[in-house]
């Protein structure tokens, strides 16, 4: 079952119950540490289900057992975990370019946004990074953490929102609106994640996607190409061994790295 002590205990916090940004700050970096984005054990023997989820059997498997997950398991768990503690939170919906390029929605990636104080921030503990490791405050100033920039750009009808590191040039880490949304919201995604799965095309090593955050930076894998992220300095190559592959992979799953 879901228990928030336990959740607590887990990631590093426990007894870690106030409602104040120095605790919402650490609840998510020792979210990030403690449990890895893990797209790659990801299957759908059973069905694809993002919005009817069992949330006491996944928090057993994602939290508990440290097996990770995606946005649509990490950030929905840390949603209700903020929500039992007494924290304002509203659920929201992004598009990251490869998302956009995969699957032409709006309503792709899963994250929240946490009213506190009179100020708004932005709680990621779903996506494989680079992103932002602490809360990211609603604001059109350019915010620091470990080296790396953070902005938020108004495009209009929808906001940008734009990473740069030490010594590389702004990017986009993904776009999004202000709106409120709700767990069926994704239902549109789970029939075309199902659409692409009866077609039955081979999974290989492009698809490996994982990710997992450190005191000072980031490390991500995707397909053979990994990059980590230190005070802000990128450095980025591509695995040919296949030993060396299974070893960053596991590395990341388990906490330790490269």
């Amino acid at each position: 079952m879901f228990d928030a002590g336990r959740y607590l205990q887990r990631i590093g916090c426990a007894g870690e119950t106030g409602v104040d940004i120095a605790t919402l700050r650490k609840l998510h970096k020792h979210h990030l540490m403690a449990i890895p984005y893990n797209g790659v054990t990801e299957n759908y023997e059973d069905g694809v289900d993002l919005v009817d989820i069992d949330e006491d059997a996944m928090f057993e498997t994602t939290v508990m057992n440290g097996q990770g997950g995606t946005c649509f398991q990490l950030n929905r768990l840390f949603f209700r975990l903020l929500s039992e503690l007494g924290y304002e939170v509203t659920l929201m919906a992004a598009r990251t370019a490869e998302g956009a390029e995969a699957f032409a929605l709006d309503v792709e990636h899963m994250f929240s946004r946490v009213a506190l104080d009179g100020q708004e921030w932005l709680v990621d503990v779903g996506y494989p990074g680079p992103s932002y490791i602490e809360p990211l405050l609603v604001t059109d100033a350019v915010q620091t953490q470990y080296r790396c920039q953070y902005r938020l750009v108004d495009r209009g009808n929808e906001i940008a929102l734009q990473r740069r590191g030490a010594v590389t040039r702004w990017s986009v880490v993904y776009t999004f609106t202000m709106e409120s949304r709700q767990w069926s919201d994704w239902k549109e995604m789970e029939d075309l994640l199902r659409e692409i799965l009866a077609e039955e095309r081979p999974r290989d090593g492009r698809e490996i996607l994982c990710g997992r955050s450190f005191e000072n930076g980031q490390a991500v894998l995707k397909g053979r190409r990994y990059l980590t992220v230190r005070d802000g300095r990128e450095q980025a190559h591509t695995i040919t061994d296949d030993n060396e592959h299974r070893a960053l992979i596991d590395g990341i799953l388990s906490g330790r790295p490269g």
